[in-house]
């Protein structure tokens, strides 16, 4: 499958449809909108994967080259996935800035970095739909803290 990717925000009106009170999990600041590796799929939906500093789990690509990899887990957040069938929750107007040697880590992993992301989406799909039920400690680990259940209603339609 191909798949398009680029590096953009979410927009204000997204973060207006999903409030931080009511969607604690999805990652943004007022002040700073996280940065996200979008991936357009071909089943109707884009996948934003955050931009972050600081990961403590394992549900991540992390970079190991570049600059801030040396003294943090900076990558890409698997966990803190959004699921956007809106064209309009994309940013176009604002550029989002990534720093060029995590950039070009991201571009040398991208076909690892989108079977790992689908593959995170799909294990979770397959739970949620009982196909493939995980093991209660096995689904805290992974998807306790995980964005993916606000958005079960998009993935298990498509």
């Amino acid at each position: 499958m191909d798949y398009e990717v680029k590096v953009c925000r979410l927009s204000t009106s997204f973060y207006k449809d999903y409030p931080k009170a009511q969607f604690p999990e999805i990652l943004g600041k007022e002040e700073r909108p996280y940065t996200c590796l979008l991936i357009e799929t071909q089943i109707g939906y884009i996948i934003c994967i955050p931009f972050r500093s600081s990961i403590t789990h394992n549900d991540a690509f992390l970079f190991k080259k570049s600059k801030r990899s040396g003294h943090s887990r900076s990558g890409l957040d698997y966990q803190k996935i959004v699921i956007v069938e809106n064209t309009d929750y994309i940013d176009s107007e604002n550029a989002a800035v990534v720093d060029n040697d995590e950039y070009v880590e991201m571009i040398t992993n991208i076909r690892r970095i989108i079977d790992e992301a689908i593959d995170y989406i799909m294990r979770y799909v397959s739970h949620v739909s009982g196909k493939v039920k995980l093991h209660g400690k096995e689904y805290l680990r992974h998807y306790r803290f995980s964005t993916l259940p606000y958005f079960q209603d998009i993935l298990i339609s498509k």
